[in-house]
């Protein structure tokens, strides 16, 4: 089997896919012949990847766990299933802590990056029970294994991904469900 021929035909899900490592995983997806839907907030940008990459496109709120679950209806009423979940929308926090703690900053942060992965898991495992199982990776980042004192909020929710994928992907394997998480470095990315 060449690597395209396992993702034939298979409907793949990415959240932040309107731009960055989202975008380029979603046009991989379909490069190698699966259906992908682009879920992201950002319905401009997010319309014109999917037009590029031959997608999908849901305008997804990632922070609302109504959103995740109609991107995956979306995904399933259009393609008839959900095999991919690409959990990866993301935003940087710029938010410190004591003396410049900003709740608003905090709370989107964790909300994007924590709340998304947590959201969009539980959209996304029914569909899979459905198809007989399937695949989930999140986005953690390197700062989800490390310290990292210029911005500990990121941090937190980063490594929040990395306990949740851990507690969770054994759980699910026994259901034919893989759940793992990728711990990328800094990407030439917004």
């Amino acid at each position: 089997m060449n690597s395209g021929e396992q993702f034939e035909g298979k409907v793949a899900l990415v959240t932040g896919g309107a731009n960055g490592l989202g975008r380029a995983t979603a046009a991989r997806l379909a490069g190698v012949g699966a259906r992908v839907v682009v879920a992201d907030v950002e319905e401009d940008t997010g319309r014109v990847a999917a037009d590029q990459i031959g997608a999908e496109f849901i305008h997804t709120d990632v922070t609302d766990p109504a959103d995740s679950e109609a991107a995956v209806a979306f995904a399933v009423e259009r393609f008839g299933g959900l095999d991919i979940a690409f959990l990866n929308a993301g935003v940087s926090t710029d938010c410190g802590l004591v003396e410049s703690f900003d709740l608003d900053k905090y709370r989107r942060a964790m909300g994007v990056n924590l709340d998304g992965v947590v959201f969009g898991l539980n959209a996304a495992v029914p569909a899979m029970r459905e198809r007989g199982g399937g695949a989930i990776v999140a986005t953690s980042s390197l700062a989800g294994l490390a310290p990292v004192p210029f911005d500990p909020v990121y941090a937190a929710n980063k490594h929040a991904v990395i306990g949740l994928t851990r507690s969770m992907g054994p759980v699910l394997a026994a259901e034919g469900i893989n759940f793992n998480a990728i711990c990328p470095g800094f990407a030439d990315t917004r």
